[in-house]
This record gives structure tokens, sequence and C-alpha cells, in this order.
């Protein structure tokens, strides 16, 4: 059994995906709070599968998302031109001159190492992305007119504000009326939903949108804290995800929403913040497939991995429609993106294939 996705060449876009694009500043081996300087680069949980999609498997792509109109928003509209995503969808809001009422959201982010791990500190507050609502985008054109075989949103977006939760709503309606593939990265984030009505609404958006969604991403915790489900004494931390509490919550999900065709999620094991064992299991058609183990991975820059095992996941489905290849180009995807700095992959589709086959890290001449 395979996804009914839109035949390759018959859409505009392959890809198109919703949510806040950031400028990430890295302050590299250090601290943030000690810092003197910063590495640039943009990131955002939902982009960030648009650019790995684009980059690592050549996949025409998009994204949908606001910056304010200033030398800041155009510096992350050229990173991600750089990134060869199509900016199409990007509006443009007028720069108050102070950001009183507008303005472009900074990640400041430390990769972590060994006994410390890695630290986000997002300033995000009274973002244009996060003032996005129903009716900006005009979904009867990009997903009717112009096509788009798969659509990602996630979690982080839908929590930015009330008005993103109803575009989310809006658009994954959209995208379902025209046949396009739904997926979802649940992307569970207590600190966004806290000013806004907690677990509690965090729930009930989430369920309002698990209804339209076809591919549904998260692990045990962003399934029991944003869906409702669980299993009693399973260990919801980040950190050390149980494959059979994974297996048993699904059973569940799945049942409640039978729309979803595929549900899956990386599976870690934090041994410290540079080395993690690392892997992927994946649910469809009522069958489980597992991704080989990346055991005691050496990780530079954990961020963003899991939106590479999404993008790789996504570029199983759409080059071969196939489950088990899904998760291991998932997999392998996300581990080689942790190889690298910064939230996006600078992996090759000939280095992932290599990864999948079992190659290992012999010098390349």
């Amino acid at each position: 059994m395979s996804l009914p996705l839109k035949p390759a060449g018959s859409c505009a876009f392959d890809q198109l995906s919703l949510g806040e694009v950031m400028l990430r500043l890295d302050p590299g081996e250090g601290r943030i709070r000690t810092a003197r300087e910063f590495k640039a680069w943009e990131g955002g949980g939902e982009y960030n599968t648009s650019r790995g999609l684009r980059k690592c498997f050549v996949y025409k792509t998009a994204v949908a998302t606001a910056f304010v109109d200033n030398e800041v928003g155009h510096l992350i509209e050229d990173f991600i031109m750089q990134g060869g995503v199509a900016t199409d969808f990007i509006q443009w809001r007028e720069d108050d001159g102070i950001g009183r009422t507008v303005r472009n959201g900074l990640n400041f982010t430390e990769r972590g190492f060994g006994v410390r791990g890695a630290v986000g500190n997002p300033d995000r507050g009274h973002t244009a992305a996060s003032q996005l609502k129903p009716g900006d985008f005009d979904w009867e054109h990009i997903f009717g007119k112009l096509g788009v075989r798969w659509f990602h949103t996630g979690g982080i977006f839908a929590a930015l504000s009330a008005s993103t939760a109803e575009l989310t709503v809006e658009a994954v309606k959209a995208a379902k009326q025209h046949g396009t593939i739904v997926s979802y990265d649940l992307n569970y984030r207590p600190s966004l939903w806290k000013t806004i009505g907690g677990l509690k609404k965090a729930q009930e958006v989430n369920r309002e949108i698990a209804k339209y969604v076809d591919v549904m991403i998260g692990n045990e915790e962003d399934f029991t804290a944003s869906l409702g489900f669980g299993v009693k004494g399973a260990d919801h931390s980040l950190s050390a995800i149980e494959t059979d509490a994974f297996k048993a919550m699904i059973e569940s999900a799945v049942k409640e929403f039978p729309n979803f065709k595929v549900a899956a999620t990386t599976l870690r094991r934090v041994i410290t913040a540079t080395k993690n064992d690392w892997s992927a299991i994946l649910w469809h058609a009522g069958k489980f497939h597992e991704s080989r183990k990346y055991a005691e991975l050496e990780i530079l820059d954990r961020v963003g991995g899991g939106d590479s095992f999404a993008s790789g996941l996504q570029f199983g489905f759409l080059e071969f429609n196939d489950a088990q290849r899904a998760v291991d180009y998932g997999a392998a995807h996300g581990a080689l993106a942790s190889t690298t700095p910064g939230d996006t992959s600078m992996a090759t589709r000939k280095e992932v294939e290599k990864l999948i086959a079992g190659g290992g890290a012999r010098v390349v001449r």
C-alpha cells in the first residue's frame, strides 16, 4: 500500500512548508552569555524540511512565511535563496522603524558539548510570521492552480499565536481539498503554549489539525502532550523514547484518527550532548518499519536533526512511495545533518545513500 501522491511533474512544487524562519545566531563552541561573535544561519522547524528536500534531494520546494521589510528580513531571505527554496510565498510587512509592532525572529542557539546540553534561546515576540492569519495566502491558487504534491507544517508555527493556529487549520483543509499529501510535525514546546492556554489549548488546536493530516510526525511526548495519547508508565522524556511505548501509542492514535496514513518518529538515547544512539520508526498500513540503528552517533549540532529526518522521510515517499525507504532515508539524512553546524542539512543524496548502504567514515579521495 502506498500514499496517493500526485505524479511527479504534475505540480509546480514538489513540497511547500508553512512556518516561521528565524535568523539563527550561533556562538560556535562557546556560550551565548559570553560570546563576542556569532555565526549567522537561517532556520525554522517547518522550513528546514523544504531546504533539505531542495539542497540534498534536488526537489522543487517553497516556503510560506512572512518577514519585516528591513535589512534583517532580507538577510534571512538571502539565506533562503542560497538554499534554493522558492520565495514566491514570502509576505513582507512594513518596518515601523523600531520593532514595536512587528519584527523578525532571532534564535540564539548553543550546540552543547559532552555533559552540557544544547540550549535554544529564541527571541520571537511580535514577529511578522506570528501575525500571519487566515486569508493571508491564496490557497486556491497555490494548491488548486499551481499544484503542490506535499504540504508540511507543524506545531511550532501553530503555537505562535491564535491566528497562526487558525491559519494552519485553514491551510491543511485547503491542501486536503486539492489532494495534496499533508504532513505535520507535532514538535511540542511547552514554552510556546504556556501563555496562550497551555496544554489544554495545545491539544485543542492539534487535535483539530490532526483531522486533516496524512503523515503525523512526533515522538511519544509529542503525541501525549499534543494529542492526549500515551502509555501509562512510559518514559515521556525527549532523550529516551521506548519503541514499544511508541507502537502502542500509535495503535491508539490511528484508531481515533483513521486519516493517519503514516506515523513516524526518531528514536534517540542521549548519552551526552555529542553522542546519541539514533534510529527511527515508521507506521504505515498497519505495519511498523524500523531504520538501521546508528549506535553512539557523534553529533556536532543536534538542532534540526529531526527536521532532516522529516525531509528524508518525505523524499522516500515522493521518490519511491515506499515506507521502508522513507524511514531509511529519514534516519540517514537526520544522522548526517547532526554532523554539520546550523539547522539545515549539508548532506548530498549520494552521502545519504552511502550511509543507508552501511558505508562508513573512511576518507573520500
